[in-house]
């Protein structure tokens, strides 16, 4: 066993606590990296409140899916990770070489950190799921949070003709203009007005990219096909995150009725090949500036302060060992 200091989930009622914690040896085929970053992301919230759905329920728990490290032999990586008990969130982490990719001296290791599971997620939507045709009128639900903001952007990136932004902080709604959305829709509580408003800026969208699902999108479904021109057209709608609710309630008539494609976009949906094949283009574009993000950087020590703050809307807090 190795001992390190990290941030330790011992009860998922609890914020994570910094502590010494015994970790195994690298077997066979996986080595040991220096931890330089890692994104306290809400994919590893979920998962440190034994939520998520990958979640095994093992306690004590290292949370962390990802993170930027350092080799051995100098190199620098970006590093993804599966075993949701020993994870990135610590001085050092074990890793299979397999799923990592090497990074460019001089890169920004913040902002890969914070940047690279909310940009995948519409990245391998985008790439993965589907076959997005060029000039494609695509829709983003949940437009101001920080997945959503850099979908809107990547969009744009791979090819979309037209984007349609929605959500609901209106000062992160109207800067979205800048990063490629064509029309801006604010989500507000009522959701039958919603609805309307998002079937008249998007009834003939291509493709949508949920971040929200719940009751928002259980009463949007059915909105935007009734106003489509033509219904025969495809619509591929792709569940990447349920911020409103993990569960709709959609009449059987929307999928008779009209050419909807439900598709789900995640751990499981895409396989690990997949993913990685996904990673080097990705790095590149956030590398280069083509993909903004936010960030807040605090360190790993600090962690169960900053754990237990509200997290900041369209922010990437990093916590750095």
């Amino acid at each position: 066993m190795i001992q390190i200091q990290a941030a330790v989930v011992s009860d998922f009622a609890e914020p994570a606590s910094y502590r010494p914690i015994e970790i195994p040896e690298p077997r066979a085929g996986e080595e040991l990296v220096e931890v330089l970053a890692a994104g306290l992301h809400p994919r590893v919230r979920s998962g440190a409140r034994g939520a998520h759905y990958t979640s095994s329920g093992r306690l004590p728990q290292i949370p962390g899916i990802d993170g930027v490290g350092r080799r051995a032999d100098g190199a620098l990586v970006y590093f993804a990770l599966d075993d949701d008990r020993f994870g990135s969130m610590a001085t050092r982490a074990v890793v299979d070489p397999r799923r990592t990719i090497a990074l460019p001296e001089g890169s920004d290791v913040v902002r890969i950190a914070a940047a690279m599971n909310p940009a995948m997620s519409s990245w391998v939507a985008l790439r993965r799921r589907i076959t997005l045709t060029p000039g494609a009128a695509v829709l983003v639900l949940g437009a101001t949070g920080s997945a959503g903001t850099m979908a809107v952007r990547i969009a744009k990136l791979l090819g979309a003709g037209s984007v349609v932004a929605a959500g609901r902080d209106p000062r992160r709604l109207a800067r979205l203009a800048s990063l490629g959305a064509d029309v801006r829709v604010r989500l507000t509580e009522d959701l039958d007005a919603t609805a309307s408003a998002l079937a008249g800026a998007a009834a003939d969208a291509d493709v949508v990219l949920d971040y929200l699902w719940g009751a928002p999108s259980g009463r949007a479904i059915p909105a935007l096909l009734r106003a489509r021109t033509d219904r025969s057209r495809p619509l591929d709608w792709i569940e990447i995150g349920s911020v409103a609710g993990p569960d709709i309630v959609l009449p059987s008539a929307a999928l008779r009725s009209a050419h909807l494609r439900l598709i789900g976009s995640g751990q499981g949906s895409i396989g690990p090949r997949e993913y990685l094949a996904e990673l080097p283009s990705l790095v590149e574009a956030i590398n280069a500036g083509r993909i903004a993000v936010e960030t807040r950087v605090a360190p790993l020590e600090e962690v169960h302060a900053v754990w237990a703050e509200q997290p900041q809307p369209g922010v990437r807090t990093v916590l750095m060992p």
